[in-house]
């Protein structure tokens, strides 16, 4: 007998654009274990266009009353961060199910609270760290774990992305770091996590957290926005493996080189690349061992795909990944990664990078329990 369909909310499901469309719904779309019912955005004409557009059923304006609605299973929550909260803790409170974009929370009180909610109900939750169901990623975590690196000694870890100097005045909101819409929290949670997906935790760290940028230009009305955000964030330290640990991300004006992590180790080296943001989509894997003179691509296995031929390449193909695994949990009852609780380690280690950053101190995070100890 074929499973029941999951059926899904999306709250921040504008038709003209927004992580939900460019990603959400596609993946959606293409797996035959979901159905789209239900669409929310703050306005009736964009919700009822958007339910027109992809097939769903309901069209709110209200994510009250969309997280309430005995249809859906599953609320998505793909709007701006400052809202995470409230609709995560609504749909939580509800009983639904819940898949919520990263950062989980505007910071780290917020993402504790969405975490024990969640573990209080009972329900499946997901948090969007789509670069741990990247194929090639998984393959990395893969080699390292049969030693094809050997004892790892040094990681090394950059994303440059460009565009920092101008905003709409729709996204001006991200020059207050207290919206928690940055370069710390977006664009280095997601590379943070995917280098600790595949080689641990940090166990200590010291960090240089900066806006380089104090001001940024609205393209449309041509103001001038003053900017405390950070874009720079400059980290090193030991994995819990032992490994010397440094990461530099960074938004930068112009040309950025986009992501690369390197991977050193006694018996080989392995280096992973792409010129995507968060998305982690067409990385490239190479490897090399020991006296192998170049580095050479490394084939990603088939099984490491878990979506079908239809699911679109680009934004869409990891979160595809991840909801898939989302429904197995779904219908089997079982817990499924990332999680909330996962979103909670890696909140906690933005925290210690902060505080690192702003005591100049190498400091000892715990992930457990998010305190940290000096020298």
């Amino acid at each position: 007998m074929a499973q029941q369909k999951v059926r899904v909310g999306i709250v921040g499901a504008n038709v003209r654009y927004g992580w939900g469309t460019r990603a959400h719904i596609p993946a959606l779309l293409s797996l035959p274990e979901y159905e789209l019912v239900a669409v929310c955005t703050t306005r009736r004409d964009t919700a009822e266009e958007s339910a027109r557009t992809y097939g769903a059923r309901h069209a709110f304006t209200d994510y009250n009353e969309l997280v309430a609605h005995p249809d859906v299973d599953l609320v998505t929550v793909a709007v701006r961060v400052p809202l995470h909260h409230r609709v995560a803790m609504a749909a939580l409170s509800a009983g639904k199910h819940v898949y919520c974009e990263w950062p989980l929370g505007a910071n780290l009180e917020e993402a504790q609270a969405m975490a024990s909610l969640a573990q209080k109900k009972g329900v499946r939750h997901m948090v969007g760290l789509q670069a741990r169901a990247s194929p090639a990623l998984l393959r990395l975590k893969e080699l390292l774990k049969e030693g094809y690196a050997g004892e790892v000694l040094a990681v090394n870890m950059t994303m440059f992305l460009a565009g920092i100097l101008q905003r709409t005045s729709q996204n001006a909101w991200m020059a207050d770091p207290a919206q928690g819409a940055n370069t710390l929290t977006i664009s280095a949670g997601h590379a943070l996590d995917a280098l600790c997906f595949c080689l641990g935790e940090f166990r200590e760290v010291s960090a240089e957290v900066s806006a380089q940028v104090k001001e940024w230009r609205l393209t449309d009305t041509k103001a001038a926005v003053p900017v405390a955000s950070p874009d720079n964030l400059v980290a090193s330290g030991l994995l819990t493996g032992g490994a010397v640990a440094s990461v530099h991300v960074a938004t930068i004006p112009w040309h950025g080189s986009g992501w690369r992590l390197e991977v050193y180790g006694r018996e080989g080296t392995l280096v992973a690349s792409g010129q995507q943001m968060v998305q982690y989509a067409d990385i490239r894997l190479q490897g090399a061992r020991q006296v192998e003179k170049a580095l050479e691509d490394q084939p990603v296995p088939g099984r490491l795909t878990w979506v079908p031929a239809a699911v679109p390449a680009g934004p869409p193909f990891n979160v595809a990944q991840m909801y898939r695994r989302l429904a197995r949990a779904i219908h089997d009852e079982e817990d499924v990664e990332p999680n909330f609780g996962t979103a909670l380690v890696r909140h906690r280690l933005l925290n210690t990078i902060q505080r690192a950053s702003e005591q100049g101190q190498r400091l000892f995070p715990d992930s457990e329990t998010g305190k940290t100890r000096r020298p």
